[in-house]
């Protein structure tokens, strides 16, 4: 009988963490887009001290070796128990998959995975995502690749696409990345005119992040998007403390005139929160964030002004205030900080619009967003019997 041509081994030593890390490195070597992300970043999602996730569930990693005993892929398998069960199939992910353009080996290691979720009690899994937030690592390029990949956003040679889909996972959502030209405007007239519109309204009023407003900053994203974002399947209310957190991570890298808020009669209905691409300057660090190189990473941001591409990490208006122009007086709010030349970026990114919320692909094609990489995530029932379904539209 044949020794299998390919085989996992289980990530549980330092030297297969370093095998898990490097191995992209070796097999991106001669593509001129590819930027390593920080090990600390990935590393982090599996840290079960860090990673609330690890508390109602697992996660497992693994890298694939062939018959010389070289690597040749890595996988990491995951679930939530809370998030889990919002799916018809308890659905558990998979995520970090990188391998060599062979289907066997790759359906070694999405077997592996399938297996390991299984023996957790799922039913089905989607990929590649992270065992986390989604606007981190998740998705499987389809469509962008002569771009480089932008701050925790997945990259992946073409042929990743056929290894999902031959193997049987289904497209189930697409997450566009919309490009749009800062320097350039507001694109439709409609925009500014419904932003001066609510400017003539002294019960709304948009302002940047200042020394004036830190205090309650936190409250004020929390409020928002808890009635902005948190009524959507899958996303979570989050509490103040979190808010806390998630500014005061932010903080070293935040440009303070990248962050914009609006306000109904002081009360807080929006927010448009856009950080530097920090690829655009770790793309020399080869994944290690030591002393030195957060030393380079805060001159390069700060002092020479090095990254001139934003991401839009998140947007949001509430309800209420939605359809009466709120999104576009934000917009227009940040372009005035542009046009004063305070600020001299000349590109946003905005990485994480899904098929199913036409209502956020329509809002961004108005302020001037193009369609410029597709990710896609797949789902595979492990019961291939079930009825298949995509994402459902959000209204």
């Amino acid at each position: 009988m044949k020794p299998d041509k390919f085989h996992t081994v289980i990530v549980d030593r330092k030297e297969h963490i370093r095998d898990f890390l490097d191995f992209p490195d070796m097999l991106y070597k001669s593509d001129k887009n590819w930027i390593r992300p920080l090990d600390e970043e990935i590393e982090k999602v599996f840290n079960s001290e860090t990673n609330k996730l690890f508390r109602n569930g697992d996660a497992s990693r693994w890298i694939l070796l062939d018959k010389r005993q070289q690597i040749v892929g890595r996988l990491a398998a995951f679930y939530n128990k809370k998030s889990a069960v919002k799916n018809s199939q308890p659905t558990g992910g998979i995520g970090f998959f990188d391998c060599i353009n062979n289907q066997q080996a790759a359906n070694t290691l999405f077997d592996t995975g399938k297996n390991w979720l299984k023996e957790k009690g799922m039913e089905a899994m989607d990929g590649p995502i992270n065992f986390g937030d989604r606007d981190n690592f998740w998705g499987c390029l389809s469509e962008g690749f002569d771009h480089k990949p932008v701050f925790n956003m997945p990259y992946n040679y073409p042929f990743y696409n056929s290894l999902f889909e031959n193997y049987g996972f289904k497209n189930y959502f697409n997450q566009y990345t919309y490009h749009i030209d800062v320097q350039g405007g507001s694109h439709s007239p409609i925009i500014r005119e419904k932003a001066a519109r609510l400017h003539r309204d002294p019960n709304y009023h948009f302002e940047i992040l200042g020394k004036e407003n830190q205090s309650r900053i936190a409250n004020d994203f929390m409020v928002i998007f808890n009635k902005a974002w948190a009524r959507f399947s899958g996303v979570s209310r989050i509490r103040k403390e979190q808010a806390r957190a998630l500014f005061k991570t932010l903080k070293p890298i935040m440009d303070p005139h990248a962050v914009i808020f609006g306000y109904y009669q002081n009360e807080p209905i929006a927010f448009y929160v856009m950080v530097p691409d920090l690829n655009q300057i770790i793309q020399k660090f080869n994944g290690k964030m030591n002393l030195l190189n957060k030393f380079r990473l805060i001159a390069d941001l700060k002092l020479f002004k090095k990254c001139d591409r934003l991401i839009g990490l998140i947007f949001g208006v509430v309800p209420e205030h939605q359809g009466k122009g709120v999104e576009s007086a934000l917009v227009v709010r940040f372009e005035d900080e542009i046009f004063s030349g305070r600020v001299k970026y000349t590109d946003l990114e905005m990485n994480w619009i899904g098929d199913f919320n036409p209502g956020m692909m329509k809002l961004v094609e108005q302020i001037g967003g193009t369609i410029y990489k597709t990710h896609i995530t797949y789902r595979y029932l492990f019961d291939t019997e079930q009825k298949f379904e995509r994402a459902k539209k959000t209204s």
